[in-house]
C-alpha cells in the first residue's frame, strides 16, 4: 500500500514539475527544436529524406504521435517531455527497490531525479532523451544481471536504440561497454543462458523496428549514413581534438557527482580485496563496475557536447546506488548521512540554478515578472509565459514582431519554406513544405571546409527544386549567411531579397529555377 502511494506521488510530481517549469520562458533554438519537425512528420515529410538531420529522429516521431493524439499545441509538446520525466522517475524507483534500498529512500532519491532530469529545459530535447534512455538501458541490463529476468534483457537493446536515435552519444560508447560486461557475465558461473536468447530477440526486434520505419517512409539509407553517421563523425573528431580536460572541466563542475560516487568506489575496493579471483562470479560487482564506467562515459560525452551541463540528475542516482552498497559493506550511519546530505544539498542547488533561474536555456539573469502570455502570438501556445534571452527586457516587443511576422506570412500564398529558430511557424501557418534543414546552427550546416559541404548544399537545393519553392523566409538571426546560400547569391542574380520587418526577410527565388 505504501509503495502505491509513493508511485501516485511520483507520477503526479514528475509530470507537474516539468509542466510548470517548461512554461517559464524559452530559448527558441533549443525549446522549439522539434516542434515543426514533428508537425512535418504528420504531413508526410520525413527526416533524412525531406530534411537534413544530424540529431536523432526518435524525438520527431514520438512528438508527432503526441500531436496526432493531443493536437498541435504547446501543451502536447511539453507533455512529451513530462511523460519521459515520469517514466524515468518510476523506473528509477523500481530499480532502487530491486537493488535492495528501502522504499522511503527509493522514493526520496526518485523525487530528486524528477526535479533534476527534464525540468531544466522542460521541452523535448535530444541530449536529455539520449542520456535518459541510456540510463534506462543501464537500469535494464543491471536488473537483467541481478534478477535474471528475460524482460530486462529484451528491453536493454531497445532502450539503447531509443538513446542512439535521440543522439549518437553516449549510446555509441555504452554499446562497447555493455558488450564487454555481457561477455564477462555470460562466462561467469552465475549466468543464465536463457537470458542471452532474450537479448538476441530484443536486438532483432530493435533492428526490425528501425528497418520498418525506414522502409515504410521510403527513407534513403545512404542519406541516413551521410547525415547521421559520417558528417557528425567529422565534427566529433574536431571536438575530440579541441577537448579541454583540466581540473575545472573534468573535476570541479562534476564534484557532487564524484562525491556521491565516493562510497561506491570504496565498496568496489572492498569487494576486490575480499573476493579476489572470484570477482567474475560476483554479479553485484559486475553491476557496480557497469555503473561506474557508464557514469564516466556520460561525463565524457557531456564534455564533448560543450553545452550547458544537464547530467546533474546523476547525483540522486549515484547517491542511491552508493547508499545500497554502503549498507552492504559498511552499514555506518554517518556514511548514510553523508550521502543523503550530498544529495539534498546538490539537488536544492541545481534546482535553483537550472529550474528556478533557467540557466540551461540562458535565462539566468532574466526578470520573469516581465514575461507575457504566448496566446498573444497564437492560442496554440497557451500556457507558455513568453520571455527569451534576446528580448529579455522587452518581451512584448518580440511578441509584437512575431505577431506581425505571422500575419504577413499568412498572406503569402506561394510555395515557401521558413528558416528560423522560432520553429513553430510552419505549424501555426499550416505550411506543408519542410525546411531542408531541421535546424540552423554552426554544426548542422557543414562549413565550406567540411568534406560534406557540397553534399549538404546539393541536398538543400534539391529539396527547393523538388517542392517547386518560390520563396524562402528567414525569421530572426541572419541564417541566410550560410555559405552555399551566399554562393548562390554571389554567382547569380536570380535572388531578390526584401526586409519585411525587424525579424523577417524574404528571398524570392522565382528566377533561379534553371540554375537550381
Amino acid at each position: 500500500m505504501k509503495n502505491k502511494i509513493y508511485l501516485i506521488i511520483l507520477v503526479l510530481f514528475s509530470v507537474s514539475i516539468n509542466q510548470y517549469f517548461a512554461n517559464r520562458g524559452v530559448f527558441p533554438i533549443d525549446n522549439f527544436l522539434i516542434f515543426d519537425a514533428a508537425y512535418n512528420i504528420t504531413l508526410g515529410n520525413h527526416p533524412f529524406k525531406d530534411y537534413w538531420l544530424i540529431t536523432g529522429p526518435f524525438l520527431d516521431y514520438v512528438q508527432s504521435i503526441f500531436f496526432i493524439i493531443f493536437g498541435i499545441n504547446w501543451f502536447s509538446y511539453v507533455l512529451h517531455a513530462s511523460i519521459i520525466n515520469m517514466v524515468f522517475t518510476l523506473f528509477s524507483f523500481y530499480f532502487f527497490l530491486n537493488l535492495g534500498l528501502r522504499n522511503i529512500y527509493s522514493f526520496i532519491y526518485s523525487l530528486g531525479i524528477a526535479i533534476l532530469a527534464y525540468p531544466s529545459i522542460g521541452t523535448p530535447f535530444i541530449d536529455h532523451h539520449s542520456v535518459i534512455f541510456a540510463l534506462m538501458s543501464l537500469y535494464s541490463l543491471s536488473l537483467g544481471i541481478l534478477l535474471k529476468k528475460n524482460l530486462f534483457w529484451f528491453l536493454t537493446p531497445l532502450f539503447l536504440v531509443f538513446s542512439f536515435f535521440s543522439k549518437q552519444i553516449p549510446s555509441s560508447y555504452l554499446i562497447i561497454l555493455f558488450i564487454l560486461i555481457i561477455f564477462i557475465y555470460f562466462i561467469s558461473k552465475d549466468s543464465n543462458r536463457k537470458n542471452l536468447i532474450s537479448l538476441f530477440f530484443g536486438s532483432i526486434f530493435s533492428l526490425l523496428l528501425i528497418i520498418s520505419v525506414f522502409y515504410i517512409n521510403a527513407i534513403p539509407f545512404n542519406n541516413f549514413i551521410t547525415q547521421y553517421i559520417l558528417y557528425p563523425s567529422s565534427l566529433g573528431d574536431e571536438r575530440i581534438n579541441k577537448l579541454n580536460i583540466d581540473f575545472k572541466n573534468l573535476i570541479s563542475q562534476f564534484k557532487f557527482i564524484y562525491l556521491a560516487l565516493l562510497p561506491l568506489l570504496v565498496s568496489a575496493f572492498l569487494i576486490i580485496r575480499s573476493e579476489g579471483k572470484n570477482l567474475i562470479n560476483k554479479k553485484e560487482f559486475i553491476v557496480l563496475m557497469l555503473f561506474l564506467f557508464s557514469v564516466l562515459i556520460i561525463i565524457y560525452c557531456q564534455l564533448l557536447t560543450r553545452n550547458q551541463i544537464l547530467i546533474f540528475f546523476l547525483i540522486p542516482i549515484s547517491a542511491a546506488i552508493s547508499h545500497v552498497y554502503s549498507i552492504k559493506f559498511f552499514n555506518k550511519k554517518y556514511l548514510i548521512y553523508f550521502i543523503v546530505g550530498i544529495f539534498i544539498f546538490s539537488t536544492g542547488k541545481y534546482h535553483i540554478r537550472f529550474n528556478l533561474e533557467k540557466k540551461f536555456i540562458e535565462l539566468s539573469n532574466v526578470n520573469f515578472t516581465l514575461s507575457e502570455s504566448s496566446t498573444q502570438i497564437d492560442d496554440r501556445l497557451k500556457g507558455l509565459k513568453w520571455i527569451t534571452p534576446d528580448f529579455s527586457k522587452n518581451p512584448s516587443h518580440e511578441i509584437n514582431l512575431l505577431k506581425k511576422t505571422k500575419n504577413i506570412l499568412l498572406e503569402k500564398k506561394e510555395r515557401k519554406i521558413i528558416v528560423t529558430d522560432y520553429q513553430f511557424f510552419s505549424s501555426l501557418l499550416g505550411n506543408k513544405f519542410a525546411s531542408p534543414n531541421k535546424w540552423y546552427d554552426d554544426l548542422s550546416i557543414p562549413s565550406e571546409k567540411n568534406r560534406y559541404y557540397n553534399e549538404h548544399k546539393n541536398f538543400f537545393l534539391s529539396q527547393i527544386l523538388k517542392n517547386k519553392i518560390e520563396s524562402i523566409y528567414f525569421i530572426g538571426g541572419a541564417k541566410y549567411r550560410m555559405s552555399f546560400f551566399q554562393e548562390l547569391k554571389k554567382n547569380n542574380n536570380c535572388i531578390v531579397s526584401k526586409k519585411l520587418n525587424e525579424l523577417l526577410t524574404e528571398f524570392s527565388i522565382n528566377n533561379c529555377k534553371e540554375i537550381l
